[in-house]
């Protein structure tokens, strides 16, 4: 990372754990981070919703836009960038839930909450489908600050690389659906 971010990265999560975390907040904050391990509470959405026909193109497009987000940041992106977590380069700096992989950019659970959401904004029938996974990755992303896993900038490449494999999840389906048999591929 070059200096100037690796600077302002550090000063914004030291001012996060500083002023923002809080005894209420830390509970709702630590489990909903570790609902995002592994992609398990937007793969679980995902699946819940390939159940019902009029979700079942929207749970598709989710769970693929994950898959590609995975491969592009947890196989490629991550290991290539390698770059340290938080609490191994701030003295002093404590992180509040633990986390075993030890490379920080960018975010792989914001990138999977933003796979899922934008997945989800480009194929979901109900507008406040919508809006649910926007919030609930804007959420994550916001999570992983609070409990000082990842740095602002890993956090906002998650977002950007997630967004993008949404749009690419989706438009492979979109392209894919029309070939399956009608039976598979409920409303939308």
């Amino acid at each position: 990372m070059p200096e100037i971010i690796q600077q302002l990265d550090e000063q914004a999560l030291v001012w996060i754990a500083e002023h923002i975390r809080n005894a209420v907040l830390d509970p709702f904050m630590m489990l909903y981070t570790q609902l995002g391990n592994t992609g398990m509470l937007f793969i679980a959405l995902g699946v819940v919703m390939l159940l019902f026909k009029q979700t079942r193109k929207v749970g598709v497009s989710a769970l693929c836009a994950m898959l590609i987000g995975l491969i592009v940041v947890n196989f490629t992106i991550k290991p290539l960038v390698a770059r340290a977590r938080p609490w191994l380069v701030i003295e002093n700096f404590v992180n509040l839930v633990p986390e075993h992989d030890p490379n920080s950019f960018p975010s792989g659970h914001t990138n999977a909450a933003f796979a899922f959401a934008l997945a989800v904004c480009l194929s979901a029938p109900k507008k406040w489908m919508k809006i649910t996974a926007v919030c609930m990755a804007a959420v994550m992303g916001l999570s992983r600050l609070y409990v000082g896993v990842h740095f602002p900038s890993d956090v906002l490449a998650g977002a950007a690389i997630g967004s993008l494999c949404g749009l690419a999840g989706a438009w492979v389906v979109r392209k894919a659906w029309e070939r399956l048999p009608s039976r598979l591929q409920g409303q939308g």
